[in-house]
Protein backbone atom coordinates (compact mmCIF):
# COMPACT_ATOMS: atom_id res chain seq x y z
CA UNK A 1 0.00 0.00 0.00
CA UNK A 2 1.45 3.68 -0.86
CA UNK A 3 2.46 5.74 1.79
CA UNK A 4 -0.43 8.67 0.26
CA UNK A 5 -3.24 5.57 0.42
CA UNK A 6 -2.62 4.34 3.96
CA UNK A 7 -2.79 8.15 5.12
CA UNK A 8 -5.79 8.48 7.76
CA UNK A 9 -9.00 9.76 5.46
CA UNK A 10 -11.51 9.54 8.85
CA UNK A 11 -11.37 12.55 11.98
CA UNK A 12 -13.49 14.45 14.28
CA UNK A 13 -12.55 17.47 12.70
CA UNK A 14 -11.24 19.18 9.72
CA UNK A 15 -9.89 22.38 9.91
CA UNK A 16 -9.66 24.03 6.56
CA UNK A 17 -6.89 26.94 6.76
CA UNK A 18 -3.79 27.03 8.88
CA UNK A 19 -3.92 30.97 10.06
CA UNK A 20 -4.10 31.03 13.80
CA UNK A 21 -7.66 30.85 14.46
CA UNK A 22 -7.31 27.51 12.85
CA UNK A 23 -4.24 26.60 15.03
CA UNK A 24 -6.04 27.12 18.16
CA UNK A 25 -9.30 25.52 17.45
CA UNK A 26 -6.74 22.34 16.59
CA UNK A 27 -4.78 22.70 19.83
CA UNK A 28 -8.20 22.53 21.90
CA UNK A 29 -10.41 20.09 19.91
CA UNK A 30 -6.90 17.66 20.14
CA UNK A 31 -6.68 18.37 23.72
CA UNK A 32 -10.10 17.65 24.14
CA UNK A 33 -9.30 14.46 22.77
CA UNK A 34 -10.33 14.69 19.47
CA UNK A 35 -8.50 13.53 15.92
CA UNK A 36 -8.12 16.84 14.08
CA UNK A 37 -6.55 17.17 10.62
CA UNK A 38 -5.60 20.90 9.75
CA UNK A 39 -5.76 21.44 5.75
CA UNK A 40 -3.39 24.83 4.34
CA UNK A 41 -3.56 25.44 0.51
CA UNK A 42 -0.23 27.16 0.97
CA UNK A 43 3.33 25.52 1.43
CA UNK A 44 3.30 26.78 5.40
CA UNK A 45 0.85 27.31 8.10
CA UNK A 46 0.06 30.94 9.67
CA UNK A 47 -2.15 32.50 7.01
CA UNK A 48 -1.94 36.03 7.39
CA UNK A 49 0.24 35.76 10.86
CA UNK A 50 3.87 34.88 9.53
CA UNK A 51 7.24 36.02 9.28
CA UNK A 52 10.15 35.60 6.49
CA UNK A 53 13.46 36.59 5.61
CA UNK A 54 13.42 37.56 2.09
CA UNK A 55 16.72 38.75 1.84
CA UNK A 56 19.69 38.44 4.67
CA UNK A 57 19.89 40.48 7.90
CA UNK A 58 15.80 41.36 7.41
CA UNK A 59 12.63 39.23 9.27
CA UNK A 60 9.71 40.80 7.92
CA UNK A 61 6.34 39.80 9.01
CA UNK A 62 2.97 39.63 7.24
CA UNK A 63 1.85 41.16 10.29
CA UNK A 64 -1.85 40.75 10.66
CA UNK A 65 -1.98 42.60 13.70
CA UNK A 66 -4.76 40.69 15.63
CA UNK A 67 -1.72 39.46 18.63
CA UNK A 68 -3.54 42.33 20.52
CA UNK A 69 -6.61 41.29 20.33
CA UNK A 70 -5.65 37.61 21.53
CA UNK A 71 -7.33 37.37 24.77
CA UNK A 72 -5.35 36.71 27.44
CA UNK A 73 -7.71 34.34 29.23
CA UNK A 74 -7.41 31.93 26.16
CA UNK A 75 -3.09 32.66 25.61
CA UNK A 76 -3.21 31.62 29.27
CA UNK A 77 -5.50 28.39 29.19
CA UNK A 78 -3.49 27.41 25.94
CA UNK A 79 0.02 27.76 27.83
CA UNK A 80 1.04 29.81 24.75
CA UNK A 81 4.66 31.00 25.37
CA UNK A 82 4.98 34.94 23.86
CA UNK A 83 6.86 37.73 24.64
CA UNK A 84 4.25 40.87 23.90
CA UNK A 85 5.72 44.28 24.00
CA UNK A 86 3.66 47.78 24.94
CA UNK A 87 4.09 50.67 22.27
CA UNK A 88 5.80 53.51 24.24
CA UNK A 89 3.75 55.79 21.89
CA UNK A 90 0.86 54.89 20.25
CA UNK A 91 0.72 57.24 17.36
CA UNK A 92 2.00 60.56 15.67
CA UNK A 93 0.67 62.47 13.16
CA UNK A 94 2.74 65.27 11.43
CA UNK A 95 1.25 67.98 10.31
CA UNK A 96 4.02 70.61 8.16
CA UNK A 97 6.19 71.59 10.42
CA UNK A 98 4.83 70.12 13.42
CA UNK A 99 2.15 67.06 14.96
CA UNK A 100 0.35 65.67 17.43
CA UNK A 101 1.62 62.81 19.55
CA UNK A 102 -0.07 60.18 21.91
CA UNK A 103 2.09 58.65 24.38
CA UNK A 104 1.21 55.72 25.74
CA UNK A 105 -0.95 57.37 28.40
CA UNK A 106 -3.22 58.61 25.86
CA UNK A 107 -1.71 62.26 26.19
CA UNK A 108 -1.83 64.53 23.31
CA UNK A 109 1.33 66.52 22.67
CA UNK A 110 1.56 69.32 19.74
CA UNK A 111 0.63 73.00 18.56
CA UNK A 112 -1.34 71.39 15.50
CA UNK A 113 -4.24 71.19 18.36
CA UNK A 114 -4.64 75.11 18.89
CA UNK A 115 -3.47 77.32 21.64
CA UNK A 116 -5.17 78.04 25.17
CA UNK A 117 -8.80 76.87 24.64
CA UNK A 118 -8.48 75.59 21.80
CA UNK A 119 -6.06 73.05 22.89
CA UNK A 120 -7.44 72.59 26.38
CA UNK A 121 -11.06 71.27 24.35
CA UNK A 122 -9.54 69.10 22.14
CA UNK A 123 -7.59 67.16 25.32
CA UNK A 124 -10.69 67.07 26.86
CA UNK A 125 -12.55 65.48 24.13
CA UNK A 126 -10.16 62.94 23.28
CA UNK A 127 -9.45 62.08 26.71
CA UNK A 128 -13.79 61.79 27.22
CA UNK A 129 -13.26 59.86 24.30
CA UNK A 130 -10.37 57.37 25.53
CA UNK A 131 -12.61 56.73 28.47
CA UNK A 132 -15.65 56.00 26.85
CA UNK A 133 -14.44 53.84 24.88
CA UNK A 134 -12.32 51.98 27.88
CA UNK A 135 -15.69 51.19 29.32
CA UNK A 136 -16.73 49.68 26.19
CA UNK A 137 -13.58 47.46 26.01
CA UNK A 138 -14.04 46.19 29.26
CA UNK A 139 -17.89 45.55 28.85
CA UNK A 140 -17.74 43.94 25.39
CA UNK A 141 -14.26 42.18 24.64
CA UNK A 142 -14.72 39.63 27.22
CA UNK A 143 -18.07 38.83 25.32
CA UNK A 144 -16.38 38.05 22.27
CA UNK A 145 -15.14 34.20 23.49
CA UNK A 146 -18.88 33.87 25.07
CA UNK A 147 -21.56 32.35 23.49
CA UNK A 148 -23.33 35.06 21.11
CA UNK A 149 -25.65 37.76 22.69
CA UNK A 150 -28.32 39.11 21.61
CA UNK A 151 -28.82 42.87 20.58
CA UNK A 152 -30.89 43.99 23.47
CA UNK A 153 -28.49 42.34 25.80
CA UNK A 154 -25.53 43.55 24.61
CA UNK A 155 -26.95 47.02 24.75
CA UNK A 156 -27.62 46.21 29.01
CA UNK A 157 -23.78 44.87 28.94
CA UNK A 158 -22.62 48.50 27.24
CA UNK A 159 -24.29 50.12 29.79
CA UNK A 160 -24.09 53.57 28.50
CA UNK A 161 -26.82 55.10 26.05
CA UNK A 162 -24.36 57.65 24.89
CA UNK A 163 -21.61 55.16 23.76
CA UNK A 164 -24.29 53.03 22.47
CA UNK A 165 -26.14 55.27 20.20
CA UNK A 166 -22.95 56.61 18.81
CA UNK A 167 -20.81 52.89 18.23
CA UNK A 168 -23.50 51.39 17.32
CA UNK A 169 -26.99 53.05 16.06
CA UNK A 170 -25.58 56.27 13.94
CA UNK A 171 -22.27 56.24 11.81
CA UNK A 172 -19.45 57.21 13.39
CA UNK A 173 -19.22 60.55 11.78
CA UNK A 174 -21.49 62.17 14.26
CA UNK A 175 -19.51 61.26 16.86
CA UNK A 176 -15.82 62.52 14.97
CA UNK A 177 -17.69 65.71 14.25
CA UNK A 178 -19.36 66.59 17.49
CA UNK A 179 -16.38 65.53 19.53
CA UNK A 180 -13.47 67.11 17.90
CA UNK A 181 -13.07 70.92 16.30
CA UNK A 182 -9.63 69.60 14.78
CA UNK A 183 -9.97 67.58 11.26
CA UNK A 184 -6.64 66.35 11.99
CA UNK A 185 -7.91 64.62 15.57
CA UNK A 186 -11.08 63.78 13.49
CA UNK A 187 -9.03 61.83 10.59
CA UNK A 188 -7.00 59.97 13.16
CA UNK A 189 -9.51 58.24 15.12
CA UNK A 190 -11.49 57.99 12.06
CA UNK A 191 -8.10 55.75 10.47
CA UNK A 192 -9.24 53.19 12.71
CA UNK A 193 -12.72 52.92 11.30
CA UNK A 194 -11.77 52.66 7.69
CA UNK A 195 -7.98 51.03 7.81
CA UNK A 196 -9.35 47.70 6.60
CA UNK A 197 -12.68 48.51 5.52
CA UNK A 198 -14.14 50.02 2.06
CA UNK A 199 -17.07 52.59 3.41
CA UNK A 200 -16.75 55.93 4.27
CA UNK A 201 -17.01 57.72 7.82
CA UNK A 202 -20.87 58.55 7.31
CA UNK A 203 -21.84 54.88 5.85
CA UNK A 204 -25.21 54.02 6.75
CA UNK A 205 -24.43 50.55 7.20
CA UNK A 206 -21.76 51.44 9.56
CA UNK A 207 -19.35 49.09 8.04
CA UNK A 208 -17.11 51.90 9.71
CA UNK A 209 -18.39 51.60 12.99
CA UNK A 210 -17.99 47.64 13.57
CA UNK A 211 -14.10 48.01 11.82
CA UNK A 212 -13.81 50.62 14.42
CA UNK A 213 -14.81 48.68 17.64
CA UNK A 214 -12.65 46.01 16.39
CA UNK A 215 -9.32 47.89 16.56
CA UNK A 216 -10.30 49.91 19.86
CA UNK A 217 -11.66 46.85 22.05
CA UNK A 218 -8.67 44.42 22.63
CA UNK A 219 -8.16 42.92 25.95
CA UNK A 220 -10.75 45.57 27.39
CA UNK A 221 -8.29 48.13 26.92
CA UNK A 222 -8.14 48.73 23.18
CA UNK A 223 -4.38 49.04 23.67
CA UNK A 224 -1.94 47.45 20.98
CA UNK A 225 1.25 45.16 21.84
CA UNK A 226 3.57 43.62 19.43
CA UNK A 227 4.79 40.22 19.35
CA UNK A 228 8.94 39.79 19.93
CA UNK A 229 9.90 37.81 16.89
CA UNK A 230 7.32 38.96 14.69
CA UNK A 231 3.82 37.17 13.65
CA UNK A 232 5.73 34.19 12.96
CA UNK A 233 6.74 33.58 16.59
CA UNK A 234 2.81 33.40 17.35
CA UNK A 235 2.11 30.76 14.52
CA UNK A 236 5.45 28.86 15.52
CA UNK A 237 3.92 28.32 19.13
CA UNK A 238 0.83 27.62 18.33
CA UNK A 239 1.44 24.76 15.63
CA UNK A 240 3.55 23.45 18.14
CA UNK A 241 1.00 23.27 20.95
CA UNK A 242 -1.22 22.03 17.87
CA UNK A 243 0.91 19.01 17.05
CA UNK A 244 1.80 18.71 20.93
CA UNK A 245 -1.74 17.92 21.11
CA UNK A 246 -1.75 15.35 18.43
CA UNK A 247 -3.16 17.65 15.67
CA UNK A 248 -2.26 16.55 12.36
CA UNK A 249 -1.66 18.95 9.46
CA UNK A 250 -0.91 19.27 5.42
CA UNK A 251 0.05 21.68 3.33
CA UNK A 252 -0.09 22.33 0.12
CA UNK A 253 -3.81 20.86 0.29
CA UNK A 254 -6.49 23.41 -1.14
CA UNK A 255 -10.18 22.08 -0.18
CA UNK A 256 -12.28 22.29 -3.06
CA UNK A 257 -15.54 21.27 -1.76
CA UNK A 258 -17.26 20.51 1.47
CA UNK A 259 -20.57 18.31 1.04
CA UNK A 260 -22.17 17.43 4.20
CA UNK A 261 -25.75 15.38 4.91
CA UNK A 262 -26.48 16.90 8.17
CA UNK A 263 -24.34 14.20 10.09
CA UNK A 264 -21.07 13.78 8.72
CA UNK A 265 -19.37 15.50 6.03
CA UNK A 266 -16.84 15.08 3.08
CA UNK A 267 -13.27 17.33 2.34
CA UNK A 268 -12.47 17.39 -1.36
CA UNK A 269 -9.05 18.34 -2.06
CA UNK A 270 -8.11 20.35 -4.90
CA UNK A 271 -6.34 17.10 -5.98
CA UNK A 272 -8.54 15.18 -5.13
CA UNK A 273 -7.85 13.23 -1.79
CA UNK A 274 -11.11 12.88 -0.24
CA UNK A 275 -11.55 13.19 3.77
CA UNK A 276 -14.36 11.60 6.06
CA UNK A 277 -15.13 13.93 9.24
CA UNK A 278 -17.68 14.73 12.12
CA UNK A 279 -17.29 18.25 11.80
CA UNK A 280 -15.59 20.56 9.58
CA UNK A 281 -14.72 24.38 10.86
CA UNK A 282 -13.23 26.60 7.80
CA UNK A 283 -10.70 29.37 8.93
CA UNK A 284 -11.64 31.02 5.86
CA UNK A 285 -13.74 34.02 4.83
CA UNK A 286 -17.29 33.48 4.24
CA UNK A 287 -17.08 33.79 0.21
CA UNK A 288 -14.47 31.19 0.00
CA UNK A 289 -17.00 28.97 2.40
CA UNK A 290 -19.80 29.83 -0.09
CA UNK A 291 -17.95 28.35 -3.10
CA UNK A 292 -16.51 24.88 -1.09
CA UNK A 293 -20.38 24.31 -0.21
CA UNK A 294 -21.16 24.68 -3.81
CA UNK A 295 -23.16 27.80 -3.10
CA UNK A 296 -22.26 30.33 -6.13
CA UNK A 297 -19.96 32.93 -5.93
CA UNK A 298 -20.24 34.88 -2.59
CA UNK A 299 -20.35 38.81 -2.53
CA UNK A 300 -16.31 39.71 -2.68
CA UNK A 301 -15.36 42.21 0.18
CA UNK A 302 -14.90 45.31 -1.79
CA UNK A 303 -11.41 47.42 -1.37
CA UNK A 304 -7.49 47.73 -1.61
CA UNK A 305 -4.96 47.88 0.76
CA UNK A 306 -0.85 48.15 -0.11
CA UNK A 307 1.75 47.02 2.31
CA UNK A 308 5.21 47.91 1.45
CA UNK A 309 8.36 47.05 3.64
CA UNK A 310 11.08 49.12 4.12
CA UNK A 311 14.69 48.56 5.24
CA UNK A 312 16.44 51.49 6.13
CA UNK A 313 19.53 52.23 7.44
CA UNK A 314 17.94 54.81 10.08
CA UNK A 315 14.69 56.65 10.69
CA UNK A 316 13.52 59.26 8.48
CA UNK A 317 14.28 63.13 10.13
CA UNK A 318 11.05 64.69 11.15
CA UNK A 319 10.51 68.14 10.65
CA UNK A 320 8.63 68.61 13.79
CA UNK A 321 11.73 69.54 16.30
CA UNK A 322 9.32 68.65 18.92
CA UNK A 323 9.35 64.79 18.42
CA UNK A 324 12.69 62.74 18.12
CA UNK A 325 12.49 60.24 15.23
CA UNK A 326 12.69 57.17 17.52
CA UNK A 327 9.18 58.95 19.21
CA UNK A 328 7.50 59.62 15.77
CA UNK A 329 8.28 55.97 14.38
CA UNK A 330 7.43 53.85 17.56
CA UNK A 331 3.54 53.71 17.19
CA UNK A 332 1.15 54.44 14.53
CA UNK A 333 2.54 57.20 11.75
CA UNK A 334 -0.77 58.92 10.34
CA UNK A 335 0.33 60.93 7.01
CA UNK A 336 -1.84 62.96 5.00
CA UNK A 337 -4.82 61.71 7.29
CA UNK A 338 -7.18 64.68 7.87
CA UNK A 339 -10.73 63.84 8.32
CA UNK A 340 -11.52 65.64 4.71
CA UNK A 341 -8.77 63.34 2.95
CA UNK A 342 -10.07 60.17 4.08
CA UNK A 343 -13.55 61.29 3.08
CA UNK A 344 -12.50 62.21 -0.29
CA UNK A 345 -10.17 59.32 -0.95
CA UNK A 346 -13.29 57.39 -0.43
CA UNK A 347 -15.18 58.94 -2.85
CA UNK A 348 -12.91 59.04 -5.15
CA UNK A 349 -11.91 54.97 -5.07
CA UNK A 350 -15.83 54.80 -5.02
CA UNK A 351 -15.83 56.57 -8.09
CA UNK A 352 -13.44 54.46 -9.70
CA UNK A 353 -9.64 56.85 -9.86
CA UNK A 354 -6.94 56.92 -7.78
CA UNK A 355 -7.02 58.93 -4.87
Amino acid sequence: MSKQASRQTDFDAVIVGGGHNGLVAATILARAGRSVLVLERRDELGGAATSASPFPGARLSRYAYLVSLFPEPLARSLGLRLQLRARDVLWYAPDADSGVLADAEGRLHGTPLGHGSASARAQAAWRQLNARLTNVAQRVFPTLTEPLRTRQEMRAQVADEIAWTALCEEPLSALLERAFESDLLRGVVCTDATIGTFAPADDPLLRQNRCFLYHVIGNGTGRWHLPVGGMGALTDELASLARAAGAQFRTRSEVAAVATDGTNAEVTCADGERVQAAHVLVNAAPAALSGMLGRGSAEQPEGSQLKINMLLARLPRLKDRQVRPDQGFAGTLHVNEGYEQLQRAYREAADGTIP
